[in-house]
């Protein structure tokens, strides 16, 4: 069998594939989002090189989607780490009880 050389919009279809699979190894949650819209973004080329309409609108719609979700991640991670700052001991020198 015989398999034909990828073109370009191929080759993006197959990177954008990756960086979904990619995606699902990650752990964190900001992580998985940066991952999703770097996938999106290279979802978004395939399409529109490809002409492949549904595609690109579905990556069009997902990317802002992915976009305020990884930005309320960041700002609840930062509220987070704001609270704990604020909840943690005063030590005073020479305070070692």
């Amino acid at each position: 069998m015989h398999l034909p050389m990828p073109t370009g919009p191929d080759l993006l279809g197959y990177a954008a594939a990756t960086l979904v699979f990619l995606a699902f190894s990650l752990r964190s949650i900001l992580a998985l989002r940066a991952m999703a819209i770097a996938s999106n973004l290279m979802f978004i080329a395939y399409a529109w090189f490809a002409d492949l309409g549904p595609v690109l609108l579905l990556h069009l719609a997902l990317l802002p989607m992915n976009a305020w979700r990884l930005w309320q991640g960041v700002l609840a991670r930062s509220a987070l780490a704001a609270t704990r700052r604020a909840d943690a001991p005063i030590l005073v020198a020479g305070d070692l009880s």
